[in-house]
């Protein structure tokens, strides 16, 4: 069977798109969860902005998120704010935690546990960069301040539009149990 010229071109440019297409959709895959790629260059209005304060009413029961107003922190920021007991997480924990998350240019809650209803049970090894490392080491019954820049967060492709890309993000978590 002959095909002309033009047939060819057009299969060849068709079978490299399906290849870059293949690509791309395996390593957005890779990983399980939803997590940034620290060598993506953001290009987008979130990324470095300063952060302001919480901008709305907390969820009944939730702690204050104490964000550090102006310049948004460039590596990951860990501070606890209550000291828990007893053994401490490893990266291949599972943990029961509380939180409240807040985005640092907006000061607007995009997500919390508490307005939820409930405590959250996930593996440290199943969630953003940020959150593995900065629960390392936390006791149960402790309270911690994360300020994850984009790079350990969902960098410029996040999971919901009450996230910007290239956003910082603040949360306080509270570590109710470590399995």
């Amino acid at each position: 069977m002959t095909q002309s010229n033009g047939t060819w071109k057009r299969l060849v440019v068709a079978g490299l798109i399906a290849a870059m297409v293949s690509t791309v959709g395996i390593a957005s895959c890779a990983g399980g969860s939803p997590k940034a790629d620290p060598t993506t260059t953001s290009t987008t209005t979130a990324q470095g902005k300063p952060c302001v304060a919480v901008s709305e009413a907390l969820p009944e029961g939730s702690p204050a998120v104490p964000i550090e107003v102006g310049p948004a922190p460039t590596s990951l920021l860990i501070k606890d704010l209550v000291v828990g007991t007893g053994p401490a997480t490893v990266a291949t924990s599972s943990v029961t935690v509380d939180y409240i998350g807040v985005s640092c240019s907006t000061g607007k809650i995009f997500d919390s546990s508490y307005a939820n209803g409930a405590p959250v049970t996930f593996g440290l090894n199943q969630v953003i960069q940020g959150w593995s490392q900065g629960l390392l080491g936390m006791q149960a019954g402790g309270t911690r301040l994360l300020g994850i820049p984009a790079n350990l967060a969902y960098g410029d492709n996040p999971p919901t539009p009450a996230i910007a890309p290239g956003e910082t993000l603040w949360f306080v978590v509270e570590l109710k149990s470590i399995a």
